[in-house]
């Protein structure tokens, strides 16, 4: 009976910890997009400030049209934070974001990105790192409720069906 009990308070206290973990999830990601977002817009306006260093960096790489890349990596930075950071088409958002990043990678933190079993202190020291992975967090777990995508939802959901793959469908009746 004993176990019994400890079995069932150690479950009881599990449970408690996940709900409080799970209670904290949109706190976390508003942190998350708010933080971030400011990075995000913050690099971009530098860049828009610095377009012909920006254009010859990145012509240095060999990304192609390097004038037109800069200016659109640096409004991508600087209004897509801007939109991370308050929760405006997040997810769209963070897959941008996350595909910039990846090809910041690919480019400018190549040595660091080919490390990432061998060294991986240098894969996640690369600035991109943390920037790559703000998105992903947004892109895969969504802005949660603190967020414009969230109230404009909740706005306009009684007035837009939503699609069949995100709504409970009833099992086929079989006569």
């Amino acid at each position: 009976m004993q176990t019994r009990s400890v079995s069932t308070q150690a479950i009881s206290a599990y449970n408690g910890l996940f709900h409080l973990a799970s209670s904290t999830q949109s706190l976390f990601l508003l942190a998350v997009r708010l933080y971030w977002g400011w990075q995000f817009a913050q690099s971009g306006w530098g860049k828009l400030h610095n377009l012909p260093k920006v254009t010859g960096f990145f012509t240095t790489l060999g990304i192609p049209a390097p004038a037109f890349s800069a200016f659109a990596v640096s409004w991508l930075e600087f209004v897509g934070g801007i939109l991370l950071a308050l929760g405006i088409g997040s997810r769209f958002i963070g897959l941008l974001l996350a595909a910039d990043m990846f090809v910041a990678y690919l480019t400018a933190g190549r040595a660091n990105l080919l490390l990432i079993f061998s060294d991986p202190g240098k894969f996640y020291s690369d600035d991109a790192y943390t920037f790559l992975f703000a998105s992903l967090l947004i892109l895969i777990f969504g802005p949660g409720r603190f967020a414009l995508d969230e109230l404009l939802q909740h706005r306009f959901a009684s007035e837009t069906p939503r699609p069949a793959t995100l709504t409970a469908r009833a099992a086929p009746a079989y006569d």
